[in-house]
């Protein structure tokens, strides 16, 4: 067992479920093995975190309570949004760590002891700046952001895994 991991933040869009498309609370559907695993970590004592960019919220077109809502009964222990739109600056909207931050804070974190698991590039550079393992998973929007990224960036992912399931698979091995 993995003792060593506090805490895993995941991905809404494309990583926990959906596609690469955006989906509103309401219309969002969890990937099959999803609610096992967010089970399994829990079970295993490490806190699981949602971690998500949601602008459309700033636009006016979903609210923050229905997103923390759903997220919370697919059983996270908690859910850190950034609500805002790329061009308002903000300090928490991925590729920026102010989620990752303030999970730390407030539960009393180390981050190079927690995992980052997204389909974007922005979702690695986030968990990297701040310590943090990342994979990049290639559902959603993984397998594009891999050829868009993997050759050139000079950050890269710690694993990439076909999905969650064997990403998750991997940090318990590790």
């Amino acid at each position: 067992m993995n003792h060593h991991i506090q805490a895993v933040f995941l991905d809404r869009n494309g990583t926990i479920g959906g596609s690469d498309e955006i989906e509103y609370p309401g219309e969002f559907e969890l990937f099959s093995f999803t609610a096992e695993l967010i089970h399994a970590l829990k079970m295993q004592g490490i806190l699981v975190f949602s971690f998500t960019n949601q602008p459309g919220v700033s636009r006016g077109e979903a609210r923050e309570e229905d997103f923390v809502e759903e997220l919370k009964a697919f059983g996270f222990n908690d859910v850190y949004l950034c609500p805002h739109h790329h061009k308002e600056g903000c300090s928490c909207r991925k590729p920026a760590t102010g989620m990752l931050h303030k999970a730390a804070k407030d539960y009393d974190l180390d981050l190079s002891k927690c995992a980052v698991f997204g389909d974007r590039w922005t979702d690695i550079l986030a968990a990297k700046s701040a310590g943090c393992t990342g994979t990049l998973v290639l559902t959603g929007s993984g397998k594009t952001s891999w050829y868009q990224n993997h050759r050139h960036s000079p950050v890269q992912p710690d694993y990439f895994a076909d999905n969650l399931k064997g990403g998750i698979e991997w940090l318990l091995k590790k």
